[in-house]
């Protein structure tokens, strides 16, 4: 029995990640075109480019205003941004440009060191970036226990959401609205006489247009149906409301000339904590917007080489006046689904952007703020993780913990501070759990091993040699703790599982205990098996594993949970 490999079973194929130096850095665009790459794949990396385009073309206005940027500026980042992350990543289908999650660090930024700071940080985040993936530091980012992501995540959410409420109730505020929370609440309510019927019937109208078209009619672009139609109604009816054009004057119909950020002593060491933080977030969004990808295709990113391209866009972004730029999930889920063959697809989307750039930028100062406003209110409502939310507050004290102060200190405090406290609680809480357990083996093994017939010296009853060489069946062995931090890499393994399996058997013997973010790991595995048609059995399961399995979702018929591994080799499957 061997790992699946990048070679398909049945038409389907996965890639291996290769060992040299130089092969962890090519750009998976290379790897497509070695591949061969014709008009069929050009054709739907077209559609796909379209697709994408026309809901980043509202999405990256909208996160550039409430981040106190122009709306040309996002338009930028996507453009110029978006096309070098596709050219150079690691990542078949990542899709880089301006991301909701960077809405408080940038708007924070600006409001402290400017315009020139934030331009100036975005571009020493680009050389960070490039040696966190040239030291291949990659794989450390995946060590952020999964409460923590889901925290973070949460705050943001709450924080944009409560960024959008004076453009979206057209408040008219007598003091400069503060960026904290605490201090943000107060002022805001003290504006709401001056609220605006008009702006909050286009704000809600919005969020009803994007909700519906993305129930009744899917594949529908709401975001910018809802833009289009809002800004012909304000121009046909003649609303007085706050629009791109009243108060940004408009978008340009091109780019800016590239230029270098005014560079000081003083001004790099001003700007550099917002610097870390941004190469911080940058590198958690954009491998988790790789591994999105990656379980929505079975495919494997580069991480290393996915770091290095977002540090060479953010250079390139800044160098154009732009934002920070990282893979965005929502988008790079899109492009997934409108079946993208590859990186072409990423680099048309920024290609067409561009053109509507050019030709269409004077119809754009007629969109009403409120609109945008709408648009960033439904984004805030799909980053909160409400079915993670209540099954880790169920789960455990200790990840209820980890998620909840993190969730707090997003917003009340700092998001790196958020982000370094809570993984230092999740290391805690790991260490606490192994001081409580009782059973481990002591004998070196590897972290995952492929399975074969048990010897007289182990501790398990012998099982059917028969059941690792049976075609139909590929099984796997944990074997120690499997926490946040052995997560990835199993996960990994795992993943090169490929066609032609019928059953995939993991031995949970040697396991004394998994976390939220192990159970995270196994319940997407098992959801990706099943659409493939493979059939997962968990064995030698001890109790205690099972009861934290169970509580965040991996529980029958999503797995079956056996006693032996002859048991689910033989068990039959339909």
């Amino acid at each position: 029995m061997t790992i699946g490999s990048d070679t398909p079973r049945t038409g389907r194929r996965l890639e291996a990640e290769a060992v040299g130096f130089a092969d962890l850095f090519l750009p998976k665009l290379i790897t497509v075109l070695r591949e061969g790459y014709g008009l069929a794949g050009l054709r739907a990396d077209a559609m796909a480019g379209l697709t994408v385009a026309i809901v980043a073309l509202p999405l990256s206005m909208a996160i550039a205003i409430a981040s106190g940027a122009t709306p040309a500026q996002g338009l930028t980042t996507a453009i110029i941004g978006g096309f070098l992350v596709s050219l150079l990543g690691g990542s078949r289908f990542q899709i880089g440009g301006p991301a909701g999650a960077f809405i408080v660090l940038v708007a924070a930024t600006v409001q402290i060191h400017g315009m020139d700071g934030l331009i100036l940080a975005t571009f020493l985040s680009g050389f960070m970036l490039m040696a966190v993936g040239l030291f291949r530091l990659g794989s450390f980012i995946k060590f952020v226990p999964y409460p923590v992501t889901v925290g973070f995540t949460a705050g943001i959410a709450i924080i944009i959401l409560a960024s959008q409420i004076r453009p979206l109730l057209g408040l008219e505020l007598t003091q400069t609205e503060p960026g904290p929370l605490a201090a943000k609440i107060p002022v805001l309510i003290d504006g709401l006489p001056s609220l605006d019927s008009i702006t909050v019937g286009i704000g809600v109208a919005a969020v009803l247009v994007i909700s519906g078209v993305r129930r009744f009619l899917p594949r529908w672009p709401g975001m910018l149906i809802a833009v289009a139609g809002l800004a012909a109604a304000s121009w046909a009816f003649g609303w007085e409301v706050e629009t791109i054009g009243s108060v940004y004057g408009g978008i340009p119909s091109g780019l800016p000339m590239p230029s270098l950020p005014t560079v000081s002593f003083d001004k790099i060491l001003d700007v550099l904590p917002s610097a870390v933080s941004f190469t911080l977030l940058g590198s958690i969004e954009s491998l988790l917007s790789a591994v999105v990808a990656d379980g929505m295709t079975g495919r494997r990113h580069r991480s290393n080489c996915e770091l290095v391209a977002q540090g060479v866009a953010n250079i390139g972004s800044s160098l154009f006046g732009g934002l920070c730029v990282t893979g965005t999930i929502a988008r790079t889920a899109t492009n997934v689904r409108a079946g993208a063959r590859g990186p072409i697809a990423g680099m048309l989307h920024s290609v067409i952007l561009l053109l509507v750039m050019m030709v269409a930028a004077p119809l754009f100062a007629a969109i009403p703020l409120a609109a945008l406003a709408g648009v960033l209110v439904v984004v805030a409502w799909n980053m909160v993780e409400r079915q993670a939310i209540a099954t880790l507050l169920s789960a455990s004290r200790g990840d209820a913990a980890v998620l909840l102060i993190t969730f707090g200190l997003t917003i009340f405090r700092d998001l790196t501070e958020a982000i370094v406290v809570g993984f230092a609680l999740g290391s805690v809480l790991f260490i606490h759990r192994m001081s409580r357990t009782t059973a481990v083996d002591a004998r070196a093994v590897p972290l995952v091993t492929e399975d074969q017939a048990d010897g007289p010296s182990d501790d398990r009853d012998p099982y059917e040699a028969g059941a690792g060489t049976d075609p139909e069946v590929v099984v796997f062995r944990i074997s120690g703790a499997f926490f946040f931090g052995a997560a990835a890499s199993i996960g990994g393994v795992l993943d090169r599982i490929g066609d032609g399996y019928r059953r995939l058997v993991i031995d949970f013997a040697a396991v004394p205990f998994v976390d939220s973010t192990a159970a995270h790991t196994i319940e997407g595995l098992a959801h990706k098996a099943r659409k493939n048609g493979v059939r997962v059995f968990l064995t030698g399961v001890a109790p205690g594993v099972r009861h934290d399995l169970e509580a965040h979702g991996v529980t029958p018929p999503l797995v079956t949970f056996v006693e032996r591994i002859e048991d689910a080799a033989a068990a039959h499957v339909e």
